[in-house]
């Protein structure tokens, strides 16, 4: 299928900022447009086997509303459980408002469509695809949320799937991390999914089952940093391009799709020139045919991050799909963006930006025990990928919609 509806985010330059400043926090804030919020806490979940239950506990604990996006919903045993536990919640009254892409969740069985619907949940498919309306293959909603009762919410990047069941380290399963989150930052992960539900119903959500006064629940601040293509929308593509430029010791990131456009190469190899410690971790391991092709696009964009001294790893054994960003041990992004013009340009996308050192120190933790199984891509690989050019310069006419 030919891809279309090709939107590019604007090249940027970005001011002179530091990380931990609170000109920073301010600038993020009004090139965002997202506030600041205090009074959170902030548990990170590694991989399904931390994830799926956190979550699940929370649905099976709903008493007034559930709202759920997820941009795959494929099927098996976890598939199943998430749609038994939001149906038990449909009939027992609580509202149950259920949204995948049409796209992403095309796998998702009829019997869990049919689950919820007879259960009196309100079960939506984001933008089925028309071929009266062929730019809607562009127009994807990749946001992860889960809100329960107004006061409990997840995001990240994981999909309701068996690859994502595990511990991220086996073959046929994927490498995540998700947060859990209470506090008035929640109120903000359900903005970001009513801004999809309404586009898609019709429908304000509204009142304390979806919207309550909420009491701080913990010290930390957040963000909840989205973005949509609808609108033009590049909130997103600010973030990342104001976080890098304001690194001044150590960038890490985990991204399953590496394909910078020339404004984040660049402020990528300026960090490096200033003497900023770039590591960038990528998928080594591809389980079908798109993602392959996304692989093999991201490696073209190694050579100029190598020879700038960013260090370039790839993560094996199984596929990695974490979307984590740590910068200079004080501020942390975890969400559904990649590091890609699909996510600045063509897809609706939601991160949580948190300014905490505990938050980020944990997340290097976990970044320290990912490298164990990466390999190093040195400047000499990448120059004697061989074949790989080739491959790489053939998908290269598409290479704007990856």
């Amino acid at each position: 299928m030919a891809l279309v509806g090709c939107s590019h985010p604007p090249r940027y330059i970005a001011p002179t900022v530091t990380i931990g400043d609170p000109a920073f926090a301010r600038a993020v804030e009004a090139h965002t447009l997202s506030g600041i919020v205090a009074g959170n806490r902030v548990d990170v979940l590694i991989n399904g086997e931390q994830i799926f239950p956190a979550m699940l506990a929370a649905i099976r604990d709903a008493r007034t509303s559930i709202t759920l996006a997820n941009y795959i919903w494929e099927t098996g045993a976890i598939a199943d459980d998430f749609a038994a536990a939001l149906a038990e919640r449909g009939r027992a009254g609580v509202g149950v408002n259920v949204l995948v892409d049409a796209v992403g969740s095309r796998l998702m069985s009829k019997e869990n469509q049919a689950l919820l619907r007879e259960s009196g949940c309100h079960f939506v498919r984001f933008h089925p695809l028309s071929p009266l309306n062929p730019m809607r293959f562009n127009d994807r909603n990749h946001r992860r949320v889960l809100v329960v009762d107004g006061r409990v919410g997840f995001t990240g990047g994981t999909g309701i799937g068996t690859k994502w069941t595990g511990d991220g380290r086996h073959a046929g399963h994927w490498r995540q991390t998700d947060v859990r989150v209470e506090g008035p930052i929640v109120r903000h992960l359900q903005a970001a999914f009513a801004e999809n539900w309404r586009d898609q119903t019709g429908i304000l959500l509204a009142g304390d089952a979806y919207f309550p006064e909420t009491a701080p629940r913990g010290e930390l601040s957040a963000q909840s940093v989205k973005s949509s293509p609808g609108g033009g929308s590049s909130e997103a593509y600010a973030l990342f391009v104001l976080a890098i430029e304001g690194a001044r010791t150590s960038i890490e990131i985990s991204s399953s799709y590496f394909v910078p456009d020339h404004t984040i190469a660049a402020a990528f190899a300026r960090a490096a020139h200033r003497g900023v410690r770039v590591t960038i971790m990528v998928a080594g391991e591809a389980d079908n045919f798109l993602d392959r092709v996304v692989r093999l696009a991201s490696r073209a964009e190694f050579g100029r991050a190598l020879e700038a001294g960013v260090k370039v790893y790839e993560y094996r054994g199984a596929m990695l799909h974490a979307k984590t960003t740590t910068i200079d041990g004080l501020w942390a992004s975890i969400g559904s963006i990649n590091m890609d013009t699909r996510s600045f340009g063509l897809n609706h996308e939601v991160s949580l930006v948190v300014y905490d050192a505990g938050i980020a120190r944990r997340l290097e933790e976990i970044y320290r025990d990912d490298l164990r199984f990466a390999k190093e891509v040195t400047l000499d690989d990448w120059r004697r990928r061989g074949i790989g050019l080739f491959l790489e310069l053939f998908f290269l006419p598409v290479r704007n919609q990856l």
